[in-house]
């Protein structure tokens, strides 16, 4: 597995925090580890704000479940959304696709990701795919995706060793630190 081994300059780096909504939360099955991710993605968020890297919100809209203006779409309430944080609204698993987000991420000169979210097999592995075929240097935070499956630390596990295997690199989110 290829493992992140330097801190990321802020001024190069966007994180993005996929899909983290209300409605993921109240599944039949639970969401797996559900307090230790959203503390995972705030920290993450607390300490790339802090450096000075952007900090990028994307949310999911369906005609179903996940309908716009939905208890179940909005983002979850224990996030630590900032005013100046952008927010991308999606339609597809890859958050690439049919947004602006490219261009949000131009504008700022960012190159490298750190990625997080919901749900494991699908938007934060279809992001992280899309991201890596644009070229962009990406790293997971093994620790900050995860599911509602009934085998859900296999299916993060599996995810994470499929996305390195595609390029990606792997770190926990305590080891990922920004510093020019």
């Amino acid at each position: 597995m290829k493992k992140l081994t330097a801190p990321l300059d802020p001024s190069l780096t966007a994180l993005l925090i996929i899909d983290v909504q209300q409605g993921l939360f109240n599944r039949a099955n639970p969401l797996y580890q559900a307090e230790e991710l959203l503390a995972n993605l705030n920290s993450l968020a607390e300490q790339a704000r802090l450096a000075g890297a952007l900090v990028v919100y994307i949310q999911h809209y369906n005609d179903g479940f996940l309908a716009k203006d939905t208890p179940n779409w909005r983002l979850h309430t224990d996030l630590h959304i900032q005013p100046d944080d952008p927010l991308i609204h999606k339609q597809h698993g890859n958050a690439f696709e049919k947004t602006e987000l490219k261009a949000v991420l131009d504008q700022r000169g960012v190159s490298q990701l750190v990625i997080g979210g919901l749900v494991s097999h699908g938007c934060v592995s279809a992001t992280t795919q899309g991201a890596l075929d644009l070229g962009y240097r990406v790293i997971l935070a093994q620790d900050g995706h995860s599911n509602f499956h009934k085998k859900a630390a296999k299916v993060v596990r599996e995810c994470n060793e499929k996305l390195s295997a595609a390029g990606a690199e792997l770190a926990a989110c305590a080891e990922i630190t920004f510093r020019a």
